[in-house]
């Protein structure tokens, strides 16, 4: 424990949550939670399954029908056939993160990952006694890992790759053929990929094609909680090859017993057609949100090199303000009422020259921030 960090954009919530509590209004783009609840018919499923259906456990692999129903989600949208033996409903995409590091991590093994990346993908490997090798990237790979960077840094030690396409911090993508090179790649060398899609259907300038369309020997993460507006109800899914299916249930039924069996009912109802329709909706707004947003910083002076293209966050070099992102994020905070998130939270590399904008609240929102923004740096 003593070698794992907190989490600081939790630090940041919490303050921001201090000053709302003592009259402030503070404008909160600091965390990656969308603004919207979930769809109509996701809680009117969860509201029925209350009232008709016993809850008890489930199996620890998830309910058939959410399974079968995942499984037709990337037949319909993404053309993909992924046998239901293959998906594990888990406790949000940190239980399949979890449930993935457990099967594949020996102690001493390495796991290559960008950084910056999601601060928690390598406190997951650490709690199995493996280690991140954490390699900079930047605006040349869209600040992603490449075949040629990871042949690079490939060692002995080394056990798999664990990339995040839209990613967090940045909302770049991997292009198909680049993430196919990558796969290949890793499998030549008798290792694993692990790919985070928790942000697939948040994504902008082009159709998003899963990792799964290259391989079926990959690990694929996914989750409720983005796309789905379904952050609370701690519901997710991970693929695996059908040979790891034994280890992920038992991991899965001693670390777990089964994910929540009321948020199991509501995602079946997530992929009916009315709530697609309204999650299309949603996607719309962001991106409108996106593209008030990156030209705004760049006004004011912010560097982002890269114009994200899923997720909802922007990656802002800060080099014209300061030299300190934690102390930038909390002198704006305490003094302009606008929560965003230090870079340190996804890494080392150049971590105090950037800052996390999330475009998580309603567009009046982000023009208040802006504005409070434009004050701040001004003063």
């Amino acid at each position: 424990m003593a070698e794992i960090q907190p989490f600081q954009v939790m630090e940041i919530w919490n303050r921001a949550k201090e000053l709302e509590a003592q009259g402030r209004h503070i404008v909160q783009m600091q965390i990656g939670e969308p603004d919207f609840t979930a769809p109509d018919p996701v809680i009117a499923a969860c509201i029925e399954a209350l009232k008709q259906n016993p809850i008890h456990y489930t199996s620890a692999l998830g309910m058939p029908r959410l399974r079968h129903a995942i499984s037709l989600h990337y037949r319909e949208r993404y053309h993909l056939e992924v046998p239901v033996s293959r998906i594990a409903v888990t406790a949000g995409a940190s239980g399949a993160l979890l449930i993935a590091a457990g099967v594949l991590v020996n102690p001493g093994d390495e796991i290559l990952m960008p950084d910056p990346a999601y601060p928690c993908n390598r406190h997951f490997v650490r709690f199995f006694e493996g280690r991140v090798n954490s390699i900079p990237v930047g605006p040349q790979t869209q600040y992603q890992l490449t075949r040629e960077l990871i042949e690079a840094n490939w060692s002995e030690k080394t056990r798999g790759v664990l990339i995040a396409s839209p990613s967090n911090p940045t909302g770049t993508m991997i292009a198909p053929d680049e993430m196919r090179a990558i796969i290949e790649a890793v499998q030549a060398r008798g290792g694993v990929t692990i790919v985070d899609e928790i942000y697939q259907g948040l994504t902008y300038a082009s159709d998003f094609a899963s990792a799964l369309a290259h391989s079926d020997r990959i690990f694929v993460v996914n989750s409720f909680s983005k796309y789905f507006s379904m952050t609370g109800w701690r519901l997710g899914w991970l693929v695996m090859p059908e040979e790891c299916v034994r280890e992920v249930e038992t991991f899965a039924q001693n670390a777990f017993i089964c994910p929540s069996a009321p948020a199991q009912y509501a995602g079946i109802a997530a992929f009916c057609a009315e709530t697609t329709a309204t999650l299309e909706q949603r996607r719309g707004e962001f991106k409108r949100r996106r593209d008030f947003l990156v030209p705004a910083l760049r006004e004011l002076g912010f560097s982002i090199p890269v114009t994200p293209e899923g997720a909802f966050y922007i990656y802002a070099g800060i080099e014209r303000f300061s030299a300190d992102s934690g102390k930038f994020a909390l002198n704006l905070l305490e003094e302009a009422g606008v929560a965003i998130t230090p870079g340190k939270d996804f890494g080392m590399n150049q971590a105090e020259r950037y800052v996390r904008f999330a475009y998580t609240r309603s567009l009046a929102d982000l023009e208040e921030g802006v504005r409070r923004l434009r004050k701040f740096l001004a003063g």
